[in-house]
C-alpha cells in the first residue's frame, strides 16, 4: 500500500470517528446540566479534541524540523528568523521598565497579587516588542512602495 492510500485512510478513519462522536454527543444533549450521559460525552468529545490537537502539533513540527534539517536554505532563514526574533525580544527587554505601572485602578490588581514587579517588565517588554516589530513594518511597506514606484 502506498503513502498516499495509508493517508487517506487514516484520515477517512478519524473524520468518521469525530462524526461518531459528535453525533452522539448532540443525540444526547439534555436540559439537565446534572445527566451523567451528557457530561460523559462532553468529556470524550474533550478528549478527542485534545488527542487531535497534540498530534496536529507533532505533524506539524515533525514536518518543519524534517524540511529544516534537509534543506540548507530552509534551515537558514529559519536560522535568521530565530536570531532576529531574539535580537528584537532582548532590545524590548533591556528598553523595558522595571517601575510599577501607574493607572487607574493599579492598586487592585497589586493587592491581588496579579500585578508584580516582574509581570510588569515582561508586559512592558511584549509591548516594546510589538511596538518594534510595528515599526519595522511599516518601515518595510513604505520601502517597497517608494522602491517599486522607482523600477
Amino acid at each position: 500500500m502506498n503513502t498516499k492510500k495509508a493517508l487517506k485512510i487514516l484520515l477517512w478513519a478519524v473524520v468518521g470517528i469525530t462524526v461518531v462522536l459528535f453525533v452522539s454527543l448532540i443525540s444526547n444533549i439534555s436540559e439537565d446540566q446534572t445527566s451523567v450521559a451528557m457530561n460523559s460525552w462532553i468529556s470524550k468529545n474533550l478528549v478527542w479534541s485534545y488527542i487531535l490537537l497534540i498530534a496536529c502539533g507533532v505533524i506539524a513540527l515533525g514536518f518543519g524540523l524534517y524540511q529544516t534539517f534537509t534543506d540548507k536554505e530552509a534551515a537558514k532563514g529559519g536560522l535568521t528568523t530565530l536570531v532576529f526574533a531574539i535580537v528584537v525580544f532582548g532590545i524590548s527587554y533591556l528598553l523595558a521598565s522595571s517601575k510599577m505601572p501607574s493607572f487607574y485602578g493599579v492598586q487592585k490588581f497589586i493587592d491581588e497579587g496579579t500585578l508584580t514587579l516582574s509581570v510588569a517588565k515582561w508586559a512592558d517588554t511584549m509591548l516594546i516588542g510589538t511596538y518594534i516589530l510595528l515599526g519595522l513594518t511599516i518601515v518595510a511597506t513604505v520601502y517597497s512602495a517608494v522602491a517599486n514606484s522607482f523600477k
